[in-house]
């Protein structure tokens, strides 16, 4: 199965590292024309020239910036809403300030985002918008009680927003990553008394990569997701699916970051 978008116009916000770096490249290699709205301090123009394409200085908690970012835009066939943040606290130490931030760039970035792209993709009655949402979404990890918030909040704004914009012929849907390596999430990937028992309950036995959770954004936001839409795609190694842990000593052993069987 070769997806090709033959030259349609995607922008990825957040899309100077991590997932949304790697939702840029795959779409760039799948012959996308790219836009990257990311921070200035980002430098999104450098990777978005790199690509073939545009890069765009913005800050998605500005309603004003991302405005002016879409007005400088032309046709948008793509929008791959994928900015985001994680700030640590619990129910008890939260801040204030960590707890806006968290809404700001989650939750009403992401509205903002497909608000805007949705409006320029309507009176075409076409267009694809894949959101990144998280296992977390699902789930009460300890110590992340704003990004939980926001991440199943995202969720709602997926199923309305398709629900609106199907008769539009605009298709929204969702990837909803595990833990994946990136900028955000190194330190722990470094730390195997950290993985040996957080991937215990993954059934892949290990985390995943930027580039494995691409694959499915580029697939849902491609024809041959034409007859999806509202629907949320788990990137996760099969971890919403263990409810106690899949790998077990001495049949199992941890090698080298990972889990495996122990007569491989």
């Amino acid at each position: 199965m070769r997806i090709d978008f033959g030259g349609r116009h995607a922008i990825v916000t957040g899309g100077v590292n991590g997932i949304g770096k790697a939702i840029a490249l795959a779409l760039a290699t799948a012959n996308a024309r790219v836009t990257i709205f990311d921070l200035d301090r980002e430098s999104p123009q450098e990777l978005g020239k790199s690509l073939g394409g545009n890069g765009i200085a913005v800050d998605i908690t500005n309603r004003a910036s991302l405005e002016a970012a879409f007005a400088l835009v032309p046709e948008i066939d793509i929008l791959a809403a994928n900015a985001g943040t994680a700030i640590g606290g619990t129910v008890f130490d939260a801040t204030q300030e960590s707890w806006d931030r968290t809404i700001a760039i989650n939750l009403t970035g992401v509205f903002q985002s497909i608000q805007f792209a949705a409006r320029l993709m309507k009176p075409r009655r076409r267009g694809s918008i894949v959101i990144t949402a998280s296992t977390n979404s699902y789930d009460g990890e300890e110590n992340l009680i704003a990004y939980n918030a926001t991440k199943a909040g995202v969720l709602g704004i997926l199923h309305t927003a398709a629900n609106e914009l199907g008769p539009y012929g605009i298709r929204v849907n969702s990837i909803n990553p595990g833990l994946i390596r990136t900028r955000l999430t190194d330190q722990y990937f470094n730390d195997p008394e950290y993985l040996k028992p957080y991937f215990q309950g993954i059934p892949l036995g290990r985390g995943g990569q930027p580039e494995e959770v691409a694959a499915a954004a580029v697939f849902l936001v491609s024809e041959q997701a034409s007859y999806i839409t509202g629907a949320s795609l788990v990137v996760d190694g099969g971890q919403l699916t263990s409810k106690f842990a899949t790998w077990k000593e001495p049949q199992s052993k941890f090698e080298d970051g990972k889990w495996k069987l122990a007569s491989d």
